[in-house]
């Protein structure tokens, strides 16, 4: 696990530019602490800073070139299958100096070039370059587990692990329009965007090429097609979960390779008690570690993860944070943010990352099961709109009675209230609306109101470009839409950058393409079915987990926002966020909106409005840290 940056200059004033490669390269140093070298070529510049996992030794160093000096390799991942494809080119000839995973994807991609990509178990971000040729080959992995940023004009061709290196070059920094309406929309921005015009994002399994002055972009891998809902498959349910069992096993002994401590994240929910049944059987004394709120016990789950700790032997660690512990790592966490990113749950993810790095390197995670499988209350609210029936009538005429009742995630009436107002809205919706409108915390035309005139645009392009993978209403498309919009853009982004800020390696063998695949050729309801949502997962499993996990409700993994910003943080949001002469001075908000928000936030009916709060919030400290620091 790494971060890596570098540039690819077209002319003299982009070779110029070459000079902030040790400063982009340091930008990264969270990304890895262990080791930082630069490689400059003429008019190529590549750039790394190394979190040893795999042959710590200095052998597997990066940039990394071939003994004959014309390739080079920067790279951020694991490749778990590197020692069969190792063996592989030992076969054909190549020797090699370290026992890494690096060594062995450089021969690759020389023997192979990017043809080898389809051929990698892991994840990655790479720039591979090839002197005689003077080309660059630059990508990302299927699934968009590790990130890559570029940024291109008529003179070079700049990219970055984080928005931080690509910043370390002297580029105009100009605010995205496009991506702050967005951005207001879902709290988070969908590739290619980012909140700076000019950068963008690769795709999941997207690669440039840059070669005799010509860039091109390409996808060099999609996950197939999901099978229509009416399928039917020759895997009876039980041979269905025997396979899955089969192949997770097989992900999660690709992941358990390491040459430093290693560790699972265990919060009690079916995901994670998974991995840790499977992986505590595949290593001698597994280390498993949660977090809890002491003052919060409506968002406390930590006896379910000791339920299953206790039952599969684990050492088991339980970071329990009150209210205030937590306070105290919101800024360091917001501020490592250099992209706008506003799903609130990434602040647990920071602090359990920090504290489960004091004792491990690298954790596995069951991050992703939700989207490939069908984890949330918003994939049972599809099946129940497309069921049709009396009930969701009665629903649908209820909402001007939903619309009166007090909504608030913090607690279980306020919550169901907020559950049933939002189902009878949707009903009412096309099937590609009512997607979106389960993914936004915020409509189009409550963006539309927030932000003024001169900052208000609309690129329905981006919005299509995913609702594209939407086949009607088709429930294993709605899963494949979840598996391309929000997977990547914001559980994948949450865990790397919070992860990352405090240098350690998360893993997430529910993400192998390999099960992703699998999962996308099952029928619908292998995966929901009455009411019962990860249905393969959890009946596959049922006998293996403690029972007290069933029948339980999924809470996520949430921070008591609302009661926050009416209490330890209402100083700090009537500075930062509910300031009129800083908002009317800044020219990108109306007040008007803004004030509503702070109005809502006190009501007996606040809903939703703590996620936009949180989302002005991130806002503002991103914009004052990069536009007027």
């Amino acid at each position: 696990m790494c971060g890596i940056t570098g540039i690819f200059a077209f002319n003299e004033i982009g070779r110029m530019q070459l000079i902030y490669l040790e400063n982009a390269t340091f930008a990264l140093e969270k990304r890895g602490p262990d080791n930082h070298q630069t490689f400059l070529d003429d008019n190529v510049g590549l750039g790394h800073r190394r979190l040893s996992i795999i042959d710590t030794s200095n052998a597997a160093n990066q940039p990394m070139s071939d003994a004959s000096g014309r390739y080079t390799l920067v790279f951020n991942g694991e490749i778990y299958n590197y020692k069969a494809l190792r063996q592989e080119l030992q076969q054909k000839g190549y020797t090699f100096k370290s026992e890494g995973d690096t060594e062995v994807l450089l021969q690759l991609l020389i023997d192979q070039g990017k043809a080898a990509l389809n051929k990698l178990h892991g994840f990655f971000a790479l720039a591979f370059y090839d002197k005689a040729e003077n080309a660059l080959l630059i990508c990302r992995d299927r699934l968009g587990i590790k990130p890559l940023l570029v940024y291109q004009d008529g003179d070079k061709v700049l990219f970055g692990s984080e928005m931080k290196a690509i910043l370390a070059y002297s580029i105009n920094k100009q605010l995205s329009k496009t991506a702050l309406n967005y951005y207001f929309q879902l709290n988070y921005l969908p590739a290619p965007l980012t909140m700076i015009e000019g950068v963008s994002r690769l795709l999941p399994g997207e690669l440039m090429e840059i070669k005799n002055g010509a860039v091109k972009r390409e996808l060099f891998y999609q996950l197939p097609n999901p099978v229509e809902d009416g399928h039917v498959t020759d895997l009876s349910f039980e041979q269905a979960g025997k396979k899955l069992v089969n192949l997770l096993e097989e992900s999660i002994a690709e992941r358990l390779i390491a040459d430093v401590p290693l560790g699972a994240f265990l919060s009690g929910g079916i995901d994670s008690s998974i991995i840790t049944a499977l992986a505590s059987r595949q290593t001698e004394k597994l280390r498993t570690f949660s977090i809890g709120y002491r003052d919060d016990q409506f968002f406390d789950e930590t006896h379910y993860a000791k339920a299953v700790a206790d039952q599969f032997g684990t050492e088991h660690t339980v970071f329990s944070l009150s209210r205030d512990e937590l306070l105290d790592h919101v800024e360091e966490a917001v501020d490592y943010l250099d992209d706008t990113f506003a799903d609130s749950s990434a602040l647990p993810v920071y602090i359990l990352s920090k504290k489960t790095r004091e004792h491990v390197t690298v954790s596995l995670s069951g991050d992703g099961a939700d989207e490939v499988f069908s984890g949330y209350n918003k994939h049972a609210a599809w099946q129940r709109a497309r069921s049709g029936g009396l009930a969701n009538g009665v629903v649908k005429l209820g909402g001007p009675l939903f619309q009166l009742m007090p909504k608030s995630r913090s607690g279980k009436v306020g919550n169901l209230f907020r559950q049933l107002l939002r189902f009878s809205k949707m009903l009412k919706l096309s099937p590609e609306e009512r997607y979106w409108f389960m993914a936004t915390f915020q409509q189009h035309q409550a963006v539309q109101n927030l932000l003024s005139p001169a900052y208000y645009t609309w690129d329905e392009s981006i919005k299509s470009q995913y609702l594209s993978k939407l086949s009607g209403s088709s429930f294993n498309h709605f899963l494949y839409t979840d598996t391309a919009l929000v997977l990547p853009n914001d559980m994948l982004t949450k865990v790397d950058m919070m992860s990352m800020a405090n240098h350690l390696e998360v893993r997430v063998p529910f993400l192998d393409h390999r099960v992703v695949e699998f999962a996308n050729s099952l029928p619908a309801h292998y995966k929901i079915h009455g009411g019962i949502r990860k249905r393969i997962l959890q009946e596959t499993f049922r006998d293996t987990l403690p029972a007290e996990l069933y029948n339980r409700p999924k809470k996520g993994f949430e921070v008591p926002l609302l009661s926050w910003f009416n209490n330890e943080m209402k100083h700090t949001l009537r500075k930062e966020v509910f300031n009129r002469e800083l908002i009317e001075e800044q020219g990108i908000f109306q007040w008007s909106a803004v004030a509503q928000m702070q109005k809502r936030l006190t009501s007996f009916d606040p809903g939703d409005v703590h996620a936009q709060v949180w989302a002005m919030y991130v806002f503002q400290r991103w914009y004052k840290k990069y536009f007027l620091g």
